[in-house]
């Protein structure tokens, strides 16, 4: 099964709109709840990294019987440093955006935390590939 979801870049009153797809295309497979918990969290940081700091986003959803492979492709300003960027705490948000209750910094640790694959790719000036995978068995 494959999915595909845009995200805009700043639009906070749809950030979180594919996470909540996907959870209940998962509830519908009778996926274990505890790993749609876990997919769920993941994807929603995730989604909602796209729409704090990029231009817009595509995520891609494919479901396997053995997987959950999720992949976030931006257009951004891109990760100047990955492994400060994985640190908890560690934010680039705008002030803006932390008023609004988001970029506390734990995004990419919560979803590091949460999948049993992580893969994130940037270049600066291009954007984000983050690439996360559930194995379902």
């Amino acid at each position: 099964m494959h999915f595909t979801y845009n995200v805009e870049g700043g639009n906070f009153t749809r950030a979180g709109y594919a996470s909540s797809e996907i959870k209940k295309i998962l509830k519908q497979l009778n996926v274990d709840l505890a790993i749609i918990k876990r997919t769920v969290v993941a994807s929603y940081e995730a989604e909602v990294n796209i729409v704090a700091h990029a231009y817009s986003g595509t995520i891609f959803v494919d479901i396997t019987p053995e997987t959950i492979l999720i992949k976030f492709v931006d257009e951004g300003p891109g990760i100047p440093d990955i492994a400060m960027a994985m640190k908890e705490g560690f934010s680039t948000a705008t002030s803006k955006v932390r008023e609004m209750g988001f970029g506390a910094g734990m995004g990419l640790p919560n979803i590091r935390k949460n999948v049993d694959n992580m893969n994130i790719t940037s270049e600066v000036g291009k954007g984000t590939v983050l690439e996360l995978t559930m194995y379902l068995q």
